[in-house]
């Protein structure tokens, strides 16, 4: 394992993979840009924690002093967390969220990074992770058949080979055509313990899915089958956010709707659109909505602990 200078893999990280044990990669642009401070280094610690209570090494991934960081220290999770030090005060208005294309960018700029499931994924490929967890993946916006905004993760998942462990896309999007654009990529959406495809805060979309996994181990011989066949892209593994914290589907449209007006009426475009909803969102929901967050976060991770683990172990010299 030889990765480039511009990334930097921290010592657990590297002799976890040097030792071929199982590592899970985790995207940061839920702590910097999805939850607000202080949730979301509550989000960090506990999806951190649930990769480690599987015995494996969590990685979370971001960039910052001009490299990209595997396995982000507390102080390089709290830097992109906006944590100044002092209670009830942070910001995140200089923590770029960085996609695939922008990594160059932020490199040799210097500029601290938060990492999309897209940088994510690519990263972790890079340096040999075959295994990452995230609340939900990016997908096709509302109204994207005109406008085209299509997020970059469904591009790179179709190109790098990983294992996305998700509660399927952030409801605020175009699911059915999400998952049409991933079919038409040649991306397996495979739910674990479920037939059918969630909708993050809530637990179905109503779409059904064609395959199906009940435990790690099937998951890591599907994963193991896909690389002897030499299949070049990823999988996206659909775990359901929990029961005892998921929210009604008819309350998370009538939420999403709500945010949507909000930001056309503000003219919210691009990059920004993501980030907007799911702050408004949060706002508007409360508490209950930022619990669904942080429950289904930490249950993917620890969803995504234990397929590492299978896969490792199956795959074993």
């Amino acid at each position: 394992m030889n990765p480039p200078k511009a990334i930097e893999i921290r010592p657990e990280v590297r002799e976890a993979l040097q030792a071929g044990s199982a590592v899970v990669a985790l995207e940061s642009t839920v702590v910097a840009h999805g939850l607000p401070h202080p949730r979301n280094l509550e989000a960090a610690n506990r999806m951190e924690a649930g990769v480690r209570r599987e015995g494996v090494v969590p990685a979370m991934i971001g960039v910052l002093g001009g490299r990209v960081v595997v396995g982000l220290s507390p102080e390089g999770i709290s830097v992109l967390a906006g944590d100044t030090g002092d209670a009830g005060e942070a910001d995140v208005a200089d923590v770029a969220k960085v996609s695939s294309r922008d990594l160059s960018a932020l490199v040799a700029s210097g500029r601290p990074g938060a990492t999309t499931v897209a940088a994510t994924a690519f990263v972790a490929a890079r340096v040999g992770i075959h295994v990452m967890a995230t609340g939900g993946i990016g997908g096709v916006h509302r109204g994207g058949e005109t406008s085209l905004d299509i997020s970059a993760d469904l591009a790179e998942i179709a190109r790098t080979p990983i294992a996305v462990v998700c509660s399927g896309a952030k409801s605020i999007l175009d699911l059915e055509r999400t998952l049409e654009v991933l079919e038409t990529s040649g991306v397996p959406v495979v739910g674990y313990r479920t037939g059918e495809f969630p909708a993050f805060y809530a637990q179905g979309s109503g779409l059904r899915l064609e395959h199906q996994v009940d435990s790690a181990e099937e998951a890591a011989r599907l994963m193991a089958a896909g690389r002897d066949l030499g299949l070049p892209g990823g999988i996206v593994f659909c775990n359901r956010a929990p029961a005892e914290s998921a929210l009604d589907g008819s309350e998370v449209g009538s939420l999403i709707d709500a945010a949507i007006r909000a930001a056309e009426e503000g003219g919210v475009r691009g990059k920004a659109v993501t980030p907007f909803l799911l702050e408004h969102i949060g706002r508007e929901g409360g508490e209950r909505v930022l619990e669904a967050n942080l429950a289904l976060l930490a249950d993917n991770a620890r969803v995504a602990a234990r397929i590492a683990a299978a896969y490792a172990s199956a795959t074993a010299g």
